[in-house]
């Protein structure tokens, strides 16, 4: 199970039964027995950005983490989407709230599946317009990195590696694309 599973019916708190629903699915699902209710338990998406500063766009913005899990460590501004927001809209809070920066969105990144932990992170490009940082309190310190000077060994998570080694490969290429890849 990639989440503890569900208890209780969100509409009416009886204990649910994880079983094949009446309505011909295919999948277990967390059915109230009460009120007939099917609770359909979906990936949770995780939003970010990779803010490049320079004309060449040479160096990135990671922020060292202030909050757990792996708090020390060093990420690209992301976090969980927010119900009323589109992916670049939460990627944007997101990098607004812990790096607190200046910045010029760019197109969609990377797209990556975590399904061990019920995820899908998603990565837009963005332009620094300022090297200036007001990180909130999620960030302990925003700080720009050439590619050989990133901390590899202190970077929070698999998915904000690979997105920045991606970055670096089409850096080099000179052409930015739209990646996918699953995370296990």
């Amino acid at each position: 199970m990639l989440r503890l599973p569900l208890n209780h019916c969100r509409v009416c708190g009886t204990a649910v039964a994880y079983r094949l629903p009446d309505d011909g699915d295919t999948k277990e699902r967390a059915v109230c027995p009460a009120c007939n209710t099917v609770h359909y338990e979906n990936p949770l998406n995780v939003v970010g950005t990779v803010p490049s500063w320079g004309e060449d766009g040479a160096q990135v913005l990671l922020c060292k983490r202030n909050i757990e899990p792996r708090r020390g460590k060093w990420t690209l501004p992301a976090g969980f989407m927010e119900l009323g927001e589109t992916t670049s809209q939460g990627a944007a809070r997101e990098t607004d709230e812990e790096a607190g920066a200046q910045y010029e969105m760019l197109g969609l990144f990377t797209v990556m599946n975590v399904v061990r932990v019920g995820q899908v992170h998603m990565y837009y490009r963005a332009r620094l317009l300022s090297a200036e940082f007001n990180p909130g309190y999620e960030t302990m310190e925003a700080r720009l990195f050439t590619e050989a000077e990133i901390p590899w060994d202190e970077i929070a998570f698999k998915t904000v590696k690979q997105t920045l080694e991606q970055y670096f490969e089409d850096r080099r290429k000179g052409a930015y694309g739209i990646h996918t890849f699953d995370i296990e």
